[in-house]
């Protein structure tokens, strides 16, 4: 029986019992936040688009669109399942500054400012950040295995990884 899988689109989450795949595709200077917990195999996955409210308005039903609410639900959403928060481990894809040419020097990208929030929202809530594969000026798509806690990133600037 093959795992079904996932998309996460942006602003969205989603979070799964093994089997499943959670999938971001095209993620620009969008982060996707994936947590995970290996005993229990349950996992989540977040494609935040913006790193604050003030970015950005809130909009209902976009759960994932800032970094701290969305590490927030996506914490709470795993817990729910039956994930428990010592076991719990992060991951971070993405953040990439896909315009810097069109920016003034010195400038923070989006994507930078979108993995700090990220990692600074993990943080807060004592989440281990065990990898990323995050920043550059390229795009990334990610799955995710709930099962065994792989992840896989494919770019076609750079080719595949494993995080």
């Amino acid at each position: 029986m093959t795992a079904p899988r996932l998309i996460v689109g942006i602003a969205e989450l989603e979070v799964a019992r093994a089997p499943a795949t959670l999938a971001a595709l095209a993620l620009g200077s969008c982060v996707a936040v994936i947590l995970h917990d290996a005993e229990a195999k349950i996992g989540g996955m977040a494609h935040v688009l913006l790193p604050s409210s003030s970015a950005g308005r809130p909009r209902p039903g976009e759960p994932g669109r800032f970094a701290p609410s969305a590490v927030a639900a996506l914490l709470e959403g795993v817990l729910r399942l039956g994930a428990k928060q010592p076991r719990l481990t992060a991951r971070l894809v993405g953040g990439a500054s896909m315009f810097a040419v069109l920016q003034p020097p010195g400038t923070i990208q989006m994507g930078e400012r979108n993995v700090h929030a990220a990692r600074e929202s993990l943080h807060r809530l004592g989440i281990r950040l065990v990898g990323e594969l995050v920043g550059g000026d390229f795009g990334r798509s990610v799955d995710f295995d709930v099962a065994t806690g792989r992840v896989v990133v494919n770019s076609y600037e750079r080719g595949r990884a494993e995080l």
